[in-house]
């Protein structure tokens, strides 16, 4: 700080009389700062900072274990450097919670051991209300499936307050992201007019500007005309950017080139000879040029500006084989170094060779936000090498990861959308199936969530902590809790009775526990207690039940008198705003039903009956509603086209006719309970300690789904399995047209 003596007096002196300094002094107190950030209302750098253990939902090793042409093990492909095997992984849930227990919890070893996270791609929701909608072929009809509550909650906190809401996801989930990344990391962000002069900013303060490296711009070849008009006053939008920051400058970048350019080659070629140096000019003045060395070599003549390299060496290029010779004497020699390496004109930062999903590519899955493969594996290529992680925490239809496989990448993807966690093990489970078939190594990947343990947090973020103040803090928080469900569910707590908790009509309400499936020994206590008090009707609630609980407990419950209705509790619940509005709502359990056919020890399932219970809100024509206009609703577990005819009556015709047209997903474990979840808990001592849950994971072997290349028909019976024990578990996952599972166990005698 440089400041005479006068002007640190008449500093002071207007200081104390209270008058604000001159522009002048600004310059001279404060030292020159040429950091820019973007400021917005309730902006904050606080980031979340928790680790929860992730849930292991389903394994899928190999698809359709029908025949042995190809051993998965043999090749080897899924072992590290280090020898441990690696899964990819399939993640639900929200990508805040799901980065922060990336960063913070003992994932982060595994994922250090794998080279760590190399690229990260993200496609981030804008303000379009279409981002949770999608269309679901109902036979001959289209149903568009709205955005379910926990959905809605995710857009109403990205969007509730305009642009300074969706700031402040995006601003904590990209600094979590940058600790994510390994040193020569790098992040590719798409985004749209609407916002990426923000998100330029945001990546500059949060990588730094000096790790800037483009904005691509991504032309689409059918660029939106919808907004040229005179009332618009403005041209139609055809293009989005896609902002490429690295974590440092080590990162991974590999040349990609587009196809060849007949008059950029020629421009490449008439500058460089054979041995990569320049050839001599007409102007003989300029210095940069050698001599001309003129001599005839196998019957060509020298160029018109002579050779630029010796006799001796041609003969050597030639002799190794580098020298490709033209069909015509009067051609030019070249060397074959150059024909080799050269792809095509190097990519610049203009992509207008890429264009939009057409509405019948075979990439299609109906996802309104879908991008085209060829997008990604421009990105992947240019930032990762095989054997890589890479990351996509707004994945959608899973085409990051379907990419990925194909290139032989890792992957890490995750997705707020039930529905695009579905959409996405599909699309991989396809491309194993490819794979497999044309004799290429494939990768096994994970389904996982925070599930139980994301409730386990919500009510207690200290487990292990025994002190007084602690365990009463524990039991107002359970009491808290439950207060929410019943405010849900509508239901007033009763008092008197060990398992039952609150009364709705004329229905007791039973609360299953909130930290593990709800056993058959909650159930056998409940109609115990009903028996003894002459209740006739129980609502149980549940987060999740016993695998195999239905419906043989059901029966034994009717028998002795007692109407026994299963609710799945929804995710909502830990939204309160959205049970304050009354929006969470409480599904029956979906009905499973199969039998296994067992000869010479060998199963097979066959699927008999699946039965859900989904209602939407009442549907009404509106008043001004066009007469010949219909609506697909769905009402009492089916699915309904209403039409108001010319004369305003309205008809009904239900589209789901048979019991598994509700299926779009089935899948078969044929040993069950032969692998234990076990997953990492951190300890008092900050020690993260190997626990088995008490649950086991789902192996998929078998799965039948719907696609386009199956002409949206399911397989009802599987191939047959042998098996060498003489019992055995099978469980069976039946997932539902909107992407809801619901599962079933027996137990097999061989």
């Amino acid at each position: 700080m440089k400041l005479s003596d006068n002007e640190k007096r008449n500093i002071i002196n207007m200081i104390q009389a209270g008058k604000n300094l001159p522009e002048k002094y600004r310059f001279l107190l404060f030292e020159d700062s040429r950091e820019i950030e973007l400021k917005w209302n309730g902006k904050s750098n606080e980031i979340t900072n928790i680790a929860l253990p992730f849930q292991i939902i389903e394994q899928i090793d190999e698809p359709r274990k029908e025949d042995q042409i190809l051993e998965q093990q043999l090749l080897d492909f899924r072992k590290t450097s280090a020898g441990n095997t690696w899964n990819n992984k399939l993640i639900w849930g929200d990508n805040k919670f799901i980065l922060s227990s990336l960063k913070n919890g003992p994932m982060r070893d595994e994922i250090e051991k794998q080279g760590g996270i190399k690229l990260v791609y993200i496609d981030p929701p804008f303000d379009v209300g279409a981002d949770f909608s999608m269309n679901l072929e109902i036979g001959d009809y289209t149903y568009e499936k709205q955005p379910n509550v926990l959905e809605h909650i995710a857009y109403r906190d990205t969007w509730g307050k305009g642009n300074d809401s969706f700031l402040s996801m995006i601003y904590e989930r990209l600094k979590l992201i940058k600790d994510l990344l390994a040193d020569d990391g790098s992040i590719f962000v798409q985004c749209d007019w609407r916002v990426n002069s923000s998100i330029r900013k945001i990546l500059d303060e949060i990588f730094g500007e000096e790790n800037f490296c483009n904005e691509i711009i991504w032309k689409r070849k059918t660029g939106s005309t919808s907004q040229i008009g005179t009332k618009t006053k403005r041209f139609g939008h055809g293009t989005d950017s896609i902002f490429y920051y690295r974590k440092s400058q080590e990162n991974i970048f590999n040349p990609q080139y587009g196809e060849q350019d007949p008059n950029y080659i020629k421009e490449l070629f008439r500058h460089k000879d054979p041995d990569g140096r320049l050839y001599q000019s007409d102007n003989l003045a300029n210095p940069a040029f050698r001599p001309t060395l003129r001599y005839e070599y196998k019957g060509y003549k020298p160029p018109k500006n002579g050779w630029a390299i010796s006799l001796e060496k041609m003969k050597e290029f030639d002799k190794d084989g580098r020298l490709v010779f033209p069909k015509s004497i009067d051609g030019r020699i070249r060397r074959k170094r150059y024909l080799d390496e050269l792809k095509g004109k190097p990519i610049s930062n203009l992509w207008d060779d890429i264009g939009q999903l057409s509405s019948q590519s075979s990439q299609r899955m109906n996802y309104p936000t879908q991008k085209p493969e060829e997008l990604l594996e421009r990105v992947i290529l240019t930032s990762s090498n095989p054997g890589d992680l890479i990351c996509d925490f707004f994945v959608g239809s899973g085409t990051t990861s379907a990419v990925a496989e194909k290139l032989g990448r890792k992957w890490i993807c995750a997705d707020l959308g039930k529905f695009a966690i579905h959409t996405t093990r599909k699309r991989m489970i396809s491309i194993q199936r490819e794979l497999k078939k044309n004799e290429k190594p494939w990768m096994a990947f994970q389904v996982l969530n925070l599930g139980k343990y994301q409730r386990q947090h919500f009510l207690d973020d200290k487990p292990f902590a025994k002190d007084e103040i602690s365990l009463k803090n524990r039991n107002i928080k359970f009491q808290e809790f439950e207060n929410l469900i019943f405010e849900a569910y509508k239901a007033n707590k009763v008092e008197g009775f060990k398992t039952l908790h609150a009364k709705k009509g004329d229905s007791f309400v039973s609360l299953g526990p909130v930290n593990q499936p709800l056993s058959r020994n909650h159930i056998e206590e409940v109609i115990n207690e009903c028996i003894e008090n002459n209740i006739i009707a129980v609502d149980v609630l549940g987060f999740e039940y016993e695998m195999g609980l239905f419906p043989t407990i059901q029966e034994e419950a009717k028998k002795k008198g007692l109407r026994l209705n299963y609710k799945q509790i929804p995710i909502e619940i830990f939204d309160k705003r959205a049970v304050e509005k009354g929006q969470v709502i409480f599904h029956d359990v979906a009905y499973i039903d199969f039998k296994c056919n067992v000869v010479n020890n060998k199963i097979s399932v066959e699927l008999s009956d699946f039965a859900v219970f989904y209602n939407e809100e009442s549907f009404e024509f509106s008043q001004d509603t066009k007469n010949n206009r219909t609506k697909v609703v769905v009402e009492n577990g089916q699915i309904i086209e209403k039409k108001r005819d010319k004369d305003g009556v309205i008809k009904e015709k239900l589209l789901t006719k048979k019991w598994h047209d509700w299926i779009d997903y089935w899948a078969v474990d044929f040993d069950f309970e032969s692998r234990k979840e076990i997953i990492k808990i951190e300890d008092e001592n900050k020690q993260f300690l190997d626990k088995w849950t008490g649950n086991y994971i789902f192996e998929n072997e078998w799965q039948s789904f719907r696609t386009k290349q199956t002409d949206f028909q399911l397989e009802l019976r599987t191939s047959e399995r042998e098996c060498f024990k003489k019992s055995t578990k099978v469980a069976v996952k039946v997932i539902d047209i909107f992407g809801n599972d619901t599962m079933k166990v027996i137990e097999v005698d061989l």
